[in-house]
């Protein structure tokens, strides 16, 4: 393709450049969550059970899609601080790998739904509920995410956005917007309200009928993991809804000048809040980063109270000092490992908290 500027024919408000800032933060901010959170899992190695291993590809398909819009908000932020509008195969190319994230990222929550959908309505369907099976499901999603925005990028479906400053495909009314916006928006966010759904009617139904205490617990512990899934989705569909009202809008060609921009902008937000509510709706995960916190914090207290009994501090003295933040048996404990050995022993004397 050949490249192409033009500094004239679109204008470039004061606001643009603050704008591309607040996205290239939000993006900046998800990725690096996004890895911190690849590195927990990797490093505790808690990828081995299918529900980590469905949720390591949904922070995957998270950093994906977050470095993807980076990307693309550089390029743009680059053209709007120069005033020109500058273009290559490489911004058509980003586009693509756009429309290849945001599949992979919201096929991977409904991933996630259908399996725990699998454990309560079929339980001793044991293939199905296999590390095998997940992982061709997984496999799948993304061959199937990648393929379709070929057909977009080959057909010249992708163009250079002049007043939005990025490659996109146009917003009109076409068989390929309608297509593009039911196959990585509508079908896997449906899906997984209805799936929210029929859980709600089968513990309904379970509750009914004879149903043993430990099935009945699981299924309400499935369901409520389900519950959290919706609540991500809502947070995607919310702050998808600009775009889908601007994608509404273009059959009529009534959509804003900026409607890219400012789409953008909610979805940006979406990211941000999409990486806080993972964290918190992710148990393994919140409890492996809450003990290493927890370790760090006890090292630092540990140093505090032997820097403190150097400078000739007796156990009172100390205590006062750190009242709140340790017991005052833990501290006369670690005061007797110092005096015996030296250095303070790791944990606190039994049966009493830190």
């Amino acid at each position: 393709m050949s490249l192409e500027q033009n500094s004239t024919t679109t204008e470039f408000p004061s606001w643009f450049i603050p704008l591309d800032t607040i996205h290239i933060i939000c993006y900046a901010f998800t990725i690096v969550v996004a890895l911190l959170f690849l590195f927990i899992i990797i490093y505790d190695k808690l990828y081995t059970t299918v529900p980590m291993m469905l949720f390591t590809n949904s922070c995957i398909s998270e950093l994906f899609f977050a470095t993807s819009l980076f990307a693309m908000a550089t390029f743009r932020i680059r053209n709007d601080i120069r005033h020109v509008h500058f273009y290559d195969s490489f911004c058509i190319f980003m586009a693509y790998l756009g429309y290849v994230s945001v599949g992979v990222q919201n096929y991977s929550y409904l991933l996630q739904a259908i399996y725990r959908y699998i454990l309560i309505v079929h339980p001793t369907r044991l293939f199905y509920q296999s590390i095998e099976f997940q992982l061709f499901l997984i496999g799948s999603s993304w061959i199937f995410c990648t393929i379709y925005p070929i057909v977009l990028w080959s057909t010249g479906q992708i163009k250079y956005i002049f007043d939005d400053g990025i490659c996109q495909m146009p917003l009109e009314l076409s068989f390929v917007t309608i297509f593009n916006a039911f196959y990585v928006y509508f079908i896997p966010m449906s899906s997984i309200i209805l799936i929210y759904l029929r859980m709600v009617q089968y513990m309904r139904d379970m509750r009914k009928h004879v149903t043993t205490a430990n099935r009945l617990f699981h299924a309400k512990r499935e369901l409520r993991m389900i519950r959290r899934i919706v609540s991500l989705v809502f947070i995607l569909v919310t702050l998808g809804l600009p775009y889908a009202i601007f994608i509404f809008m273009s059959f009529f060609d009534v959509a804003p000048k900026y409607h890219f921009r400012i789409a953008f902008t909610f979805i940006c937000a979406s990211l941000v809040l999409v990486m806080i509510a993972l964290l918190e709706i992710t148990e393994p995960l919140k409890n492996s980063l809450m003990s290493k916190l927890s370790r760090q914090q006890s090292k630092e207290i540990q140093e505090l109270v032997l820097r403190l009994y150097n400078d000739g501090c007796d156990g009172n003295e100390i205590h006062k000092s750190l009242r709140g933040l340790i017991s005052k048996r833990t501290i006369f404990y670690w005061l007797k490992s110092i005096k015996a050995t030296g250095t303070i022993q790791l944990q606190g004397p039994p049966g009493c908290p830190m």
